[in-house]
């Protein structure tokens, strides 16, 4: 911790300076304005507070400026050269407009001013002269007005617009040109009406659409699809509707690892199709680095999202995220078995629809879920003890369903509480405080797979049951069930008579001994 030296000053041919992480605290002060031949400055992550001196934006040979991770305040100073090729201020607490003279800057390639909260007014059309602009990130400001429709096609080099996070209007610019470069579109949390433009089928190299948290209307826009780089699409919150058809090309959504088109109002069955295509979600990642930019070093991509029921902004999404969000929408029909072919999901949330029929056993084979959620539907039957092997699930929300029977008890069901399995009124277990008996106990019987119908030999644990009220009953209970295939009921009723024999046997024994007695 300290300041800058006041030796720099007498340092007149210095060409680059970094003092960059080192905790330097206090104003900049003139140390730096006789560095007239400097053209590389970077004073990022320290404790500047202050305004940024205007003598820095006045070095003649200055080209690269980065002072993000600061505590500047004030105003950013017109710039007085055109030599700027890089200029980073993001992460600070600057405020008002941006000045109209960094759109004059031809050279410039990178522009970041981010997450200062206070940056006001709008972004003028002039933005577009920027021939070799590759990055524009304004995010997290308070920007208004319109986006400007050129930003679809006002150069081929474009790799990352963020624009996230402000109060833009109006519409998605709807002329993105053929032959493109843009990789990432965040767009996220504005006030952006309209329909979602088919022409960004012409950015082929996009990896992250984020359109979230908007007011655009519209269908499901199935031409993303044709995309095949798309690894992250977020359209939640918005006033999407209809159905969410099954794929229409091959391979859709092959890379996708972050799926959310949760809060809107989407109906219909589940998009089955797509759960088929989507590889990406069936296979882990090892490699444990962060999404960035191709061919362009320093800028990693970041997302707003809902993690474990908290909206987390991730300032660095890892390789290694997998994520299918579907919540908060009118989906109906049952939940297919085919979602637990996605293996390396880390996260599924189903919740708040009107989902029916039973939790499908084949979610067991997500091993490496950390958060399910599939409250607020319509679901019944038993809880599959399949559950229980998910052994880095941390967070289980099943309440407000028709769900009945026992609540598995051991292995990762242990680790939940009450209020994973609230407002189902036919479970019992210790977590809910409600003892099993008869035919509720514990059982591995998974009513929603008929397939382990004869793999568990039901059919002659009925026989076996009926027995006891008669040989004949019992074949015919095992003949009735094989038939059927759909045993709890008969379970049920069989049960009911065992346990009233039972009764009686005992009953009659008492007596038998009393009498002798």
């Amino acid at each position: 911790m300290g300041q800058v030296p006041d030796s720099l000053s007498s340092l007149v041919n210095l060409l680059d300076l970094d003092l960059s992480n080192n905790q330097l605290v206090g104003p900049i002060h003139s140390q730096l304005n006789t560095l007239s031949n400097l053209q590389y400055l970077f004073l990022y992550g320290n404790l500047f507070n202050g305004t940024i001196p205007s003598f820095l934006f006045a070095l003649p040979s200055l080209q690269y400026l980065d002072l993000h991770n600061n505590n500047f305040i004030g105003n950013i100073s017109e710039l007085q050269h055109d030599s700027l090729r890089f200029l980073d201020l993001s992460n600070n607490h600057l405020h008002g407009p941006i000045p109209s003279s960094i759109f004059k800057q031809e050279n410039l390639t990178t522009l970041i001013l981010a997450s200062n909260s206070n940056l006001t007014g709008e972004i003028s059309s002039s933005i577009c002269k920027l021939r070799f602009l590759r990055v524009l990130d304004l995010s997290t400001n308070s920007l208004s007005g319109s986006v400007p429709q050129c930003l679809g096609n006002f150069n081929s080099m474009l790799l990352v617009l963020h624009l996230g996070m402000n109060n833009f209007q109006g519409i998605i610019p709807s002329t993105f040109s053929k032959d493109n470069s843009l990789e990432y579109l965040n767009l996220n949390g504005n006030e952006l009406e309209g329909k979602i433009p088919p022409s960004i089928i012409n950015c082929t190299m996009l990896q992250v659409i984020d359109l979230g948290n908007n007011k655009i209307e519209d269908t499901f826009p199935y031409f993303l699809e044709m995309l095949p780089k798309l690894q992250i699409l977020v359209l939640k919150s918005n006033k999407l509707q209809g159905f969410v058809k099954d794929s229409t090309a091959y391979n859709s959504f092959s890379k996708l690892q972050i799926f959310d088109i949760s809060h809107n109002n989407f109906n219909g069955p589940l998009p089955t199709g797509y759960f088929n295509s989507l590889e990406a979600m069936m296979t882990s990642d090892q490699n444990m680095i962060y999404m960035s930019a191709t061919n362009y070093t320093g800028y990693v991509y970041s997302i707003e999202m809902t993690w474990k029921g908290v909206e987390i902004e991730f300032t660095k999404i890892q390789s290694t995220i997998r994520v299918l969000d579907l919540s908060n929408n009118n989906f109906t029909g049952e939940i297919p078995k085919v979602i637990g072919k996605l293996k390396a999901l880390q996260q599924l949330n189903l919740s708040h629809n009107s989902l029916t029929g039973h939790i499908q056993s084949s979610l067991g084979n997500l091993t490496n879920l950390e958060s399910l959620d599939l409250s607020s539907n319509l679901l019944t039957g038993r809880i599959p003890t399949q559950l229980g092997g998910l052994t880095f699930l941390a967070i289980l929300n099943l309440s407000h369903n028709h769900l009945e029977g026992p609540i598995p008890s051991g292995q990762q069901f242990n680790t939940f509480d009450a209020s994973s399995f609230e407002g189902n009124m036919g479970l019992c277990g210790s977590q809910v405080l409600k003892k099993c008996y008869g035919d509720e106990a514990p059982s591995s019987f998974d009513e929603g797979d008929d397939s382990t119908l004869f793999g568990e030999g039901f059919g002659w644990k009925a026989v076996t049951m009926g027995y006891g009220c008669g040989f004949m009953f019992g074949v015919a209970t095992g003949y009735i069930v094989l038939r059927t295939k759909k045993p709890s009921w008969f379970f049920r009723m069989v049960e009911d008579k065992w346990n009233l024999q039972s009764k009686k046997t005992k009953k009659n024994a008492g007596r038998y001994g009393a009498r002798r007695n």
